[in-house]
């Protein structure tokens, strides 16, 4: 009698995905081996692969991407967004539901998978990432351990011990992990099709941005609208800053719990503020910028990861579409009198900018950069240097050019 063979082939998993509740997903590894513990957030960016997963707001995180087709346009050395790539600040795992085909896109300098080893990203594909989504926003963001064994073999035990036992991004501070080692001054100005990016050659002004944890992106145009950007470590102190004599001050984007970090970085901003020098913060500098005034912060459920969320602008009325990436998010009800609430989400309601009443100090939520995402909120940068030109007598820009 013929022996019988199996109708299929069962593929041995070489990946896990392990949440701290003891749920185990298992798909096809690619990527850095080894694992990583982080929490697990899914974003829904159709495109920008390579700028989310360099986003040092990324730190401590596992990224799901719903788009199911990630890795088809390749990697270039362009398309980064952390300051120092050796350090690798940025997401520690990605997940994937198709796998990665060769990059076909004129741009393309190289394939994901490679990337992915170089970067040290742990990375698992040929699951259902819409089922891990529906979990995700059922149960909220899950502390898990990502693994990768070409082999096949894990400590499974070992791996749902690590998941359970990590305490999670609250009260954890990341921006210290990922900010500037010293000072430094940006001159890479925007990107321009064909061209690349350019070099800024006579500044009109002069910014200093807090990094804790800034996007190259953000920098570029700060320099492209004419400033003179000088760089510094989050720990910088507040007389340090004001002896560079900036014409304006940016607080930047980061990782963590703004709390944590804010133990060393608000009373500096608190500083900065006795000043009438314009201030311009993004996503953690946001939240920073509320706790120095008063407010509060607190964890999401699911947080906000996308380039395309719909948030409307109070000082004009418009709404536009952006590009998110938090896990916190300002408490408006806790924003004391003289806080105005600009910006707020129209997804859930959110607070997503605010407004130091009288005074030229401003933040958002959001990543007006575009890094990836809709540039629709490219107007707030020129805000900010019209805040900058405004206090010093000359004409201002047209927010929208």
């Amino acid at each position: 009698m013929a022996e019988m063979t199996a109708p299929w082939a069962t593929e041995k998993p070489t990946a896990l995905l392990v949440l701290a509740d003891g749920t185990v997903i298992k798909g096809r590894g690619l990527g850095a081996t080894g694992s990583a513990v982080a929490e697990v957030c899914f974003n829904t960016s159709l495109t920008g692969y390579q700028e989310i997963l360099t986003d040092p707001s990324y730190a401590g995180q596992i990224v799901t991407f719903t788009f199911p087709h990630i890795g088809n346009i390749g990697t270039n050395g362009e398309d980064i967004e952390d300051l120092n790539p050796a350090a690798r600040a940025g997401a520690v795992g990605a997940v994937f539901k198709a796998d990665v085909t060769n990059p076909s896109n004129y741009r393309a300098a190289g394939d994901l998978d490679q990337w992915l080893k170089k970067r040290g990203i742990v990375a698992l594909s040929g699951i259902d990432t819409r089922a891990l989504t529906a979990l995700i926003r059922e149960k909220g963001m899950p502390n898990a351990v990502i693994a990768h064994a070409p082999d096949g073999v894990f400590d499974l035990d070992d791996l749902k011990s690590r998941a359970a036992a990590w305490s999670g991004l609250i009260g954890l501070d990341l921006a210290k992990e990922v900010t500037s080692g010293q000072s430094s001054v940006w001159r890479e100005t925007p990107w321009v099709w064909n061209e690349g990016f350019g070099e800024q050659a006579e500044p009109s002004m002069h910014v200093v941005a807090i990094d804790y944890g800034v996007k190259r992106n953000i920098l570029r145009l700060l320099a492209g609208l004419g400033a003179k950007v000088t760089v510094v470590p989050a720990s910088t102190g507040s007389e340090e800053i004001l002896a560079m004599q900036p014409d304006g001050i940016f607080l930047s984007n980061g990782p963590g719990d703004p709390e944590a970090t804010g133990d060393y970085a608000v009373p500096v901003i608190q500083d900065l503020l006795k000043t009438d020098i314009p201030v311009f913060g993004i996503c953690l500098g946001h939240q920073m910028l509320a706790l120095a005034l008063g407010g509060r912060t607190a964890k999401m459920h699911q947080g906000h990861h996308g380039a395309n969320h719909p948030v409307k602008d109070h000082t004009t009325g418009k709404v536009e579409i952006v590009s998110m990436n938090h896990g916190f998010a300002v408490d408006a009800d806790s924003l004391p009198e003289g806080v105005e609430e600009t910006h707020v989400s129209l997804f859930d309601g959110s607070n997503c900018g605010i407004a130091l009443t009288g005074r030229p100090v401003f933040s958002v939520q959001h990543h007006p950069e575009a890094s990836p995402g809709p540039q629709d909120s490219h107007y707030l940068f020129r805000r900010f240097v019209n805040l900058i030109r405004e206090k010093r007598g000359e004409e201002l820009l047209a927010e929208r050019a």
